[in-house]
Protein backbone atom coordinates (compact mmCIF):
# COMPACT_ATOMS: atom_id res chain seq x y z
CA UNK A 1 0.00 0.00 0.00
CA UNK A 2 1.15 3.29 -1.12
CA UNK A 3 1.50 6.94 1.24
CA UNK A 4 -0.48 8.32 -1.46
CA UNK A 5 -3.32 5.75 -1.43
CA UNK A 6 -3.51 5.81 2.90
CA UNK A 7 -3.38 9.91 2.61
CA UNK A 8 -5.70 9.93 -0.07
CA UNK A 9 -8.34 7.85 1.58
CA UNK A 10 -8.65 10.77 4.17
CA UNK A 11 -10.39 12.88 1.17
CA UNK A 12 -12.50 10.07 0.38
CA UNK A 13 -13.77 9.45 4.10
CA UNK A 14 -14.39 13.24 4.58
CA UNK A 15 -16.37 13.09 1.88
CA UNK A 16 -18.55 9.87 1.24
CA UNK A 17 -19.33 9.50 5.00
CA UNK A 18 -21.70 12.24 4.49
CA UNK A 19 -25.13 10.09 2.60
CA UNK A 20 -28.26 10.19 5.03
CA UNK A 21 -31.53 8.68 3.70
CA UNK A 22 -34.02 3.56 0.27
CA UNK A 23 -32.67 4.69 -2.67
CA UNK A 24 -33.56 7.88 -3.02
CA UNK A 25 -32.47 11.97 -3.89
CA UNK A 26 -32.15 14.12 -1.28
CA UNK A 27 -34.85 17.17 -1.52
CA UNK A 28 -33.57 20.40 -1.38
CA UNK A 29 -34.72 22.94 1.20
CA UNK A 30 -38.07 25.08 0.62
CA UNK A 31 -36.57 28.05 3.19
CA UNK A 32 -34.31 31.11 1.24
CA UNK A 33 -31.22 30.14 3.27
CA UNK A 34 -30.81 26.63 4.44
CA UNK A 35 -31.23 26.02 8.27
CA UNK A 36 -27.33 24.55 9.06
CA UNK A 37 -25.25 23.62 12.21
CA UNK A 38 -21.95 25.38 10.50
CA UNK A 39 -21.21 28.45 9.37
CA UNK A 40 -18.22 31.10 7.87
CA UNK A 41 -14.91 30.52 9.81
CA UNK A 42 -15.53 26.77 11.26
CA UNK A 43 -12.82 24.63 11.18
CA UNK A 44 -11.90 21.17 12.36
CA UNK A 45 -8.52 19.89 12.06
CA UNK A 46 -7.41 16.36 11.60
CA UNK A 47 -4.68 14.07 13.06
CA UNK A 48 -3.86 10.73 10.33
CA UNK A 49 -2.31 7.87 11.52
CA UNK A 50 -1.75 4.64 10.09
CA UNK A 51 -1.29 0.92 11.46
CA UNK A 52 -0.62 -2.79 10.98
CA UNK A 53 2.15 -5.22 10.04
CA UNK A 54 4.58 -2.19 8.79
CA UNK A 55 4.37 -0.76 12.00
CA UNK A 56 4.19 -3.15 14.46
CA UNK A 57 0.49 -2.79 15.49
CA UNK A 58 1.74 0.66 16.72
CA UNK A 59 0.05 3.95 15.26
CA UNK A 60 2.14 6.37 13.48
CA UNK A 61 2.04 10.19 12.50
CA UNK A 62 1.53 9.91 8.71
CA UNK A 63 -0.27 13.32 7.96
CA UNK A 64 -3.00 16.21 8.94
CA UNK A 65 -5.81 17.31 7.52
CA UNK A 66 -8.37 20.45 7.98
CA UNK A 67 -11.73 21.37 6.77
CA UNK A 68 -12.71 24.71 6.67
CA UNK A 69 -15.88 27.21 5.66
CA UNK A 70 -14.63 30.01 3.82
CA UNK A 71 -16.43 32.77 3.45
CA UNK A 72 -19.59 33.14 1.07
CA UNK A 73 -19.57 33.06 -2.48
CA UNK A 74 -21.52 33.91 -5.74
CA UNK A 75 -21.77 31.31 -8.42
CA UNK A 76 -23.89 31.77 -11.25
CA UNK A 77 -25.80 34.46 -9.48
CA UNK A 78 -26.32 32.09 -6.64
CA UNK A 79 -25.42 32.83 -3.42
CA UNK A 80 -23.07 29.69 -1.93
CA UNK A 81 -21.03 27.79 0.81
CA UNK A 82 -17.89 28.03 0.07
CA UNK A 83 -15.66 24.77 2.25
CA UNK A 84 -12.23 23.81 1.52
CA UNK A 85 -10.23 20.40 2.61
CA UNK A 86 -6.76 20.43 3.13
CA UNK A 87 -4.52 17.39 3.46
CA UNK A 88 -0.70 17.41 3.85
CA UNK A 89 1.77 14.88 5.39
CA UNK A 90 4.27 11.70 3.91
CA UNK A 91 7.60 10.85 4.38
CA UNK A 92 11.10 11.27 3.28
CA UNK A 93 11.02 11.94 -0.88
CA UNK A 94 6.95 11.52 -0.78
CA UNK A 95 4.78 14.66 0.09
CA UNK A 96 0.83 15.42 -0.05
CA UNK A 97 -0.02 18.63 -0.49
CA UNK A 98 -4.12 18.65 -1.63
CA UNK A 99 -6.64 20.85 -1.50
CA UNK A 100 -10.46 20.06 -2.46
CA UNK A 101 -12.65 23.18 -2.68
CA UNK A 102 -16.90 22.62 -2.66
CA UNK A 103 -19.16 25.56 -3.73
CA UNK A 104 -23.09 24.73 -2.93
CA UNK A 105 -26.33 26.71 -3.19
CA UNK A 106 -26.88 28.39 0.01
CA UNK A 107 -30.53 26.97 -0.16
CA UNK A 108 -30.49 23.76 -1.84
CA UNK A 109 -27.30 22.61 -0.64
CA UNK A 110 -26.66 21.70 -4.26
CA UNK A 111 -23.57 21.66 -5.46
CA UNK A 112 -22.73 23.89 -8.86
CA UNK A 113 -18.87 24.19 -8.52
CA UNK A 114 -16.24 21.41 -7.44
CA UNK A 115 -12.23 22.10 -7.34
CA UNK A 116 -9.70 19.35 -6.83
CA UNK A 117 -6.03 20.35 -6.57
CA UNK A 118 -3.79 17.22 -5.83
CA UNK A 119 0.10 17.33 -5.65
CA UNK A 120 1.05 14.25 -4.57
CA UNK A 121 5.29 12.57 -5.31
CA UNK A 122 5.29 14.81 -8.59
CA UNK A 123 1.71 13.74 -9.68
CA UNK A 124 -0.10 17.05 -10.04
CA UNK A 125 -3.56 16.49 -11.70
CA UNK A 126 -6.17 19.38 -11.25
CA UNK A 127 -9.75 18.97 -11.85
CA UNK A 128 -12.38 21.52 -12.04
CA UNK A 129 -16.19 20.87 -12.35
CA UNK A 130 -18.95 22.89 -13.15
CA UNK A 131 -22.27 21.17 -11.96
CA UNK A 132 -25.34 22.29 -13.61
CA UNK A 133 -28.60 21.01 -11.43
CA UNK A 134 -31.05 22.41 -13.40
CA UNK A 135 -29.35 20.74 -16.96
CA UNK A 136 -28.72 17.50 -14.60
CA UNK A 137 -24.99 18.04 -16.30
CA UNK A 138 -21.49 18.20 -15.19
CA UNK A 139 -18.39 19.17 -17.10
CA UNK A 140 -14.67 18.40 -16.41
CA UNK A 141 -12.29 20.74 -17.25
CA UNK A 142 -12.34 21.19 -21.32
CA UNK A 143 -14.43 17.63 -21.45
CA UNK A 144 -18.13 17.33 -23.00
CA UNK A 145 -20.58 18.16 -20.61
CA UNK A 146 -21.80 14.42 -18.80
CA UNK A 147 -24.63 12.85 -16.98
CA UNK A 148 -25.28 14.35 -13.06
CA UNK A 149 -28.65 13.94 -11.00
CA UNK A 150 -31.24 16.42 -10.02
CA UNK A 151 -29.87 17.42 -6.66
CA UNK A 152 -26.49 16.50 -6.75
CA UNK A 153 -23.62 16.61 -3.85
CA UNK A 154 -19.77 16.74 -4.53
CA UNK A 155 -17.08 15.31 -2.88
CA UNK A 156 -16.00 17.96 -0.81
CA UNK A 157 -19.51 19.42 0.31
CA UNK A 158 -21.26 15.31 1.45
CA UNK A 159 -20.22 15.89 5.30
CA UNK A 160 -21.78 19.51 5.31
CA UNK A 161 -24.72 17.86 3.92
CA UNK A 162 -25.23 15.09 6.25
CA UNK A 163 -24.95 17.23 9.45
CA UNK A 164 -28.73 18.96 8.57
CA UNK A 165 -30.29 15.13 8.53
CA UNK A 166 -31.43 12.98 11.63
CA UNK A 167 -30.00 9.77 12.28
CA UNK A 168 -30.69 6.83 14.07
CA UNK A 169 -29.52 3.73 15.42
CA UNK A 170 -30.74 1.12 12.37
CA UNK A 171 -30.88 3.21 9.61
CA UNK A 172 -29.55 1.29 6.32
CA UNK A 173 -30.20 3.18 3.07
CA UNK A 174 -29.14 4.27 -0.51
CA UNK A 175 -28.86 7.48 -2.13
CA UNK A 176 -28.38 8.60 -5.48
CA UNK A 177 -27.24 11.79 -5.32
CA UNK A 178 -23.45 11.76 -6.45
CA UNK A 179 -22.92 14.49 -8.59
CA UNK A 180 -21.56 11.55 -11.01
CA UNK A 181 -24.56 9.52 -11.85
CA UNK A 182 -22.96 6.58 -12.75
CA UNK A 183 -21.42 6.21 -9.31
CA UNK A 184 -24.57 5.93 -7.31
CA UNK A 185 -25.94 4.33 -5.11
CA UNK A 186 -24.26 4.65 -2.33
CA UNK A 187 -25.40 2.60 1.01
CA UNK A 188 -25.44 3.94 4.46
CA UNK A 189 -25.87 2.33 7.99
CA UNK A 190 -26.35 3.60 11.07
CA UNK A 191 -24.84 0.88 13.47
CA UNK A 192 -24.00 1.89 16.91
CA UNK A 193 -23.46 4.97 19.50
CA UNK A 194 -20.60 4.91 21.46
CA UNK A 195 -18.22 7.15 23.80
CA UNK A 196 -15.06 8.04 22.47
CA UNK A 197 -11.92 10.07 23.40
CA UNK A 198 -9.85 11.57 20.62
CA UNK A 199 -7.11 14.40 20.88
CA UNK A 200 -9.55 17.48 21.31
CA UNK A 201 -11.61 15.56 23.87
CA UNK A 202 -14.04 12.99 24.75
CA UNK A 203 -17.43 12.65 22.85
CA UNK A 204 -21.24 10.76 22.72
CA UNK A 205 -20.74 9.52 19.04
CA UNK A 206 -22.82 7.82 16.36
CA UNK A 207 -21.22 5.33 14.48
CA UNK A 208 -22.01 4.76 10.75
CA UNK A 209 -21.11 2.57 7.98
CA UNK A 210 -20.83 4.00 4.93
CA UNK A 211 -19.99 1.38 1.28
CA UNK A 212 -19.58 2.09 -2.23
CA UNK A 213 -19.10 -0.14 -5.51
CA UNK A 214 -15.21 0.49 -5.57
CA UNK A 215 -12.06 -0.55 -4.53
CA UNK A 216 -11.12 2.03 -2.15
CA UNK A 217 -11.79 2.28 1.35
CA UNK A 218 -15.40 2.05 1.57
CA UNK A 219 -15.48 -1.03 -0.69
CA UNK A 220 -18.40 -3.60 0.04
CA UNK A 221 -17.34 -6.05 2.01
CA UNK A 222 -14.38 -3.99 3.48
CA UNK A 223 -14.03 -2.95 7.18
CA UNK A 224 -14.74 1.06 7.77
CA UNK A 225 -16.30 3.29 10.71
CA UNK A 226 -17.12 6.56 11.14
CA UNK A 227 -17.62 8.23 14.55
CA UNK A 228 -20.07 11.55 14.43
CA UNK A 229 -20.61 13.80 17.24
CA UNK A 230 -23.83 12.95 19.00
CA UNK A 231 -25.38 16.00 18.69
CA UNK A 232 -26.85 18.83 16.47
CA UNK A 233 -23.04 18.84 14.50
CA UNK A 234 -22.61 15.83 13.37
CA UNK A 235 -19.03 16.70 12.92
CA UNK A 236 -16.77 13.97 12.14
CA UNK A 237 -14.61 12.60 15.24
CA UNK A 238 -12.65 9.47 14.29
CA UNK A 239 -12.87 7.10 10.88
CA UNK A 240 -11.07 4.07 11.06
CA UNK A 241 -10.82 1.78 7.62
CA UNK A 242 -8.75 -1.26 6.83
CA UNK A 243 -7.02 0.05 3.64
CA UNK A 244 -5.46 -3.01 2.59
CA UNK A 245 -4.52 -6.42 4.38
CA UNK A 246 -1.43 -4.27 5.50
CA UNK A 247 -2.99 -2.40 8.17
CA UNK A 248 -6.00 0.38 8.75
CA UNK A 249 -5.92 4.22 8.24
CA UNK A 250 -7.40 5.82 11.04
CA UNK A 251 -7.76 9.96 12.22
CA UNK A 252 -9.16 11.91 14.85
CA UNK A 253 -10.35 15.18 15.34
CA UNK A 254 -7.39 17.49 17.17
CA UNK A 255 -8.73 20.60 17.30
CA UNK A 256 -12.24 22.29 16.56
CA UNK A 257 -13.21 25.88 15.94
CA UNK A 258 -16.74 27.07 15.64
CA UNK A 259 -18.18 29.75 13.58
CA UNK A 260 -19.13 32.52 15.46
CA UNK A 261 -22.02 32.75 13.75
CA UNK A 262 -23.54 29.59 15.26
CA UNK A 263 -25.36 28.67 18.13
CA UNK A 264 -24.62 24.99 18.34
CA UNK A 265 -21.98 24.24 20.59
CA UNK A 266 -19.79 20.58 20.50
CA UNK A 267 -21.32 18.45 22.81
CA UNK A 268 -18.08 17.55 24.95
CA UNK A 269 -18.25 15.03 27.46
CA UNK A 270 -17.07 16.58 31.04
CA UNK A 271 -14.48 15.46 32.77
CA UNK A 272 -14.99 12.37 34.90
CA UNK A 273 -18.98 11.82 33.45
CA UNK A 274 -19.80 8.40 34.15
CA UNK A 275 -20.47 6.69 31.06
CA UNK A 276 -23.92 5.86 30.09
Amino acid sequence: MTLRRTLSGVAVAVSLVAFPAGAQQLVPTDSAHANVPFGVGELLEYDIKFSGKPTLGREIHVGNGSMEVLPMDTIRGRNAWHAMFRLSGGVPFYRVNDKYESWADARSLMSLRYYQDIDEGGHDPKRHYEIFPERREYIENDKPPAESVEHPVDDGFLLYYIRTIPLRVGLDTTINNYFRADRNPIRLKVVRRERIKVPAGEFNAIVIEPTIKTNGIFKEGGQANIWLSDDENHIMLQMKSRVSSLGSLNVYLKSYRPSPTTNVPLNRVPPGDAKR
